[in-house]
């Protein structure tokens, strides 16, 4: 039966620069993957058509509209495939701008694409998973990447955290992805983040770095800004929050 072990991402600054005539917004961060949460796929053999099992402390919706079923239906749409049953143990908390929906879908694909030996590339894997959302390409070769666009158009970036500790924290607040764009300010900022995480040092990077979604969220969320202060306090060299929230991560050497 094979499985999988899903990680999350975290966001290495996120700048919003505008927004889109198609109702998208141009941005740049980078994407880092990184286990400090993780979901565990599994799929077996069955003889109905598909069946999806999801154990999840939170309440993640209908099935029909998981991101894993429609990766599911997608592959469905193009290969023959049948008679398996895909069980998901939630753990990556939502709302929390991990992007633990994109990751499952992406290793959905990855993971029926080895059970049904279908012999799909990774850039068309990748084809895949555009269509399913923004950031799901990112899991399919799951390296740090430079993200533009609305986040889909992705370059490797050279770059390694090691040497230090990715702690997150996720508080009983969720932020939806509407409601962070609602109330954003979007600004087109000098700062090239690549250029940034490949030759700064990391413990500069609280003097360059920043995440657009901080200024709106931390004015819901206060607690959240207490929760960046307090890494700082604690040794953290760089902090911020993750995404569209409310996830807040730490950067501590080790």
């Amino acid at each position: 039966m094979p499985t999988s072990l899903v990680n999350c991402k975290i966001n290495l600054g996120l700048n919003i620069i505008r927004k889109r005539a198609d109702g998208y917004h141009d941005l740049q961060t980078v994407f880092y993957p990184t286990d400090a949460f993780t979901d565990h796929l599994s799929v077996e053999a069955i003889e109905e058509d598909f069946d999806f099992v999801c154990r999840s402390a939170e309440d993640i919706g209908s099935s029909e509209n998981n991101l894993c079923v429609k990766a599911f239906r997608l592959l469905q749409r193009d290969y023959d495939i049948r008679g398996a049953r895909l069980v998901l143990d939630k753990h990556i908390p939502t709302g929390a701008g991990l992007g633990g929906g994109s990751a499952d879908a992406a290793f959905t694909l990855k993971l029926l694409t080895q059970h049904f030996d279908l012999q799909i590339d990774q850039a068309t894997l990748k084809e895949y998973a555009e269509q399913l959302g923004s950031d799901v390409p990112f899991f399919v070769d799951n390296v740090p990447v430079y993200a533009q666009g609305r986040g889909e158009i992705m370059t490797p970036v050279e770059i390694n955290l090691a040497s230090y500790n990715i702690v997150v924290v996720k508080p009983e607040v969720s932020v939806s992805t509407r409601e962070a764009y609602a109330n954003v300010r979007p600004h087109e900022s000098s700062v090239n983040f690549a250029e940034v995480v490949r030759n700064v040092p990391v413990p500069e990077w609280r003097n360059y770095l920043f995440n657009d979604f901080e200024d709106s969220v931390f004015e819901l969320y206060p607690q959240l800004a207490d929760i960046k202060q307090q890494f700082y306090e604690d040794g953290a060299v760089y902090a911020a929050m993750s995404g569209s929230g409310s996830a807040i991560f730490g950067l501590f050497p080790k």
